[in-house]
């Protein structure tokens, strides 16, 4: 289970191209330039000539045109000396609408997901509202998983597909954040564990953000560990390929399975029993693993 959120603190200030963000929003909130940049998107081969990107947007008045894509280039869109190309914010804007983010609002029945709960042993299902999905036990209300999921995810893609595709993302989204890079922006991630854990049923949780765009990533201790190399041979030498399940199927990666230790430095430790066994994996206040321990139980 995850959170992510981005706030106002941490934004550049001093990039002297950059557009204050209203009026980025003003220049791209038009139906010309928006045909401009997806025709650009759609295009074969890029850079793109004037005549042919006027061409494909469908647009006769040259001079019109003109005006409109020049308040695209410089910030969304590159001029070269074989045409137009995209920069990196063009592109953002492009995917985002072609993704659904700015102009679809799907409504999805609840679906069963694999996996039992945690605490009961009840059914999973997944729901999806206000662009997040969440996957929730149906006898006892226990959350497992939430994370936010672009409306074009959706598109074309059976229950049993959108839960792997979901699963994915999150995964992949976490491992970004956990090795510092933000997966909004590409600025620099720091982390922090923090047992202001709400809504997330742990001890505590870890906390990234970018000191960039101010993009947050809040997640159980437990999926840092998805692929970390002790984890990963403790379930391999039971026969269990953590990659062949969905993250919420793990009580360790999403239930209460972490203990604190100590605050003052951090100190928290996993405990991922399996069959005859149970691994202890102690973490500092970065992720990094400090202590192994595996031991038979009973």
């Amino acid at each position: 289970m995850s959170e992510t959120d981005a706030g106002d603190e941490g934004l550049l200030t001093d990039c002297v191209d950059c557009l204050a963000p209203a009026e980025a929003f003003a220049v791209v909130g038009n139906e010309t330039r928006l045909a401009i940049l997806e025709a650009l998107w759609r295009s074969p081969e890029r850079p793109v000539t004037f005549s042919d990107l006027r061409r494909r947007v469908g647009m006769r008045d040259s001079a019109q045109f003109n005006y409109h894509l020049g308040k695209l280039t410089g910030q969304f869109v590159a001029k070269t000396d074989d045409g137009y190309e995209f920069r990196h914010a063009g592109e953002k804007v492009v995917r985002a609408v072609l993704s659904g983010s700015f102009n679809e609002n799907p409504t999805v029945e609840p679906f069963e997901v694999p996996g039992e709960c945690a605490d009961c042993g009840g059914t999973l299902t997944a729901s999806y509202l206000d662009e997040h999905i969440s996957v929730g036990c149906r006898d006892c209300g226990r959350l497992h998983a939430h994370a936010p999921f672009p409306p074009g995810g959706l598109t074309d893609r059976s229950d049993e597909e959108v839960a792997h595709a979901f699963d994915q993302r999150v995964r992949h989204l976490h491992c970004l954040a956990a090795d510092g890079v933000c997966p909004e922006c590409g600025g620099r991630m720091g982390t922090t564990l923090s047992q202001e854990t709400g809504p997330l049923d742990v001890a505590a949780c870890s906390v990234h953000r970018c000191e960039q765009c101010d993009h947050r990533i809040r997640s159980p201790v437990g999926l840092s560990l998805l692929d970390q190399s002790d984890v990963v041979g403790f379930h391999a030498t039971h026969g269990v390929d953590l990659r062949d399940s969905p993250h919420w199927t793990f009580e360790w990666c999403v239930g209460d399975r972490t203990t604190v230790l100590d605050d003052d430095p951090w100190r928290v430790r996993v405990d991922i029993p399996l069959d005859d066994e149970e691994l202890r994996v102690t973490l500092d206040d970065e992720l990094a693993v400090v202590a192994v321990e595996r031991r038979r139980l009973g």
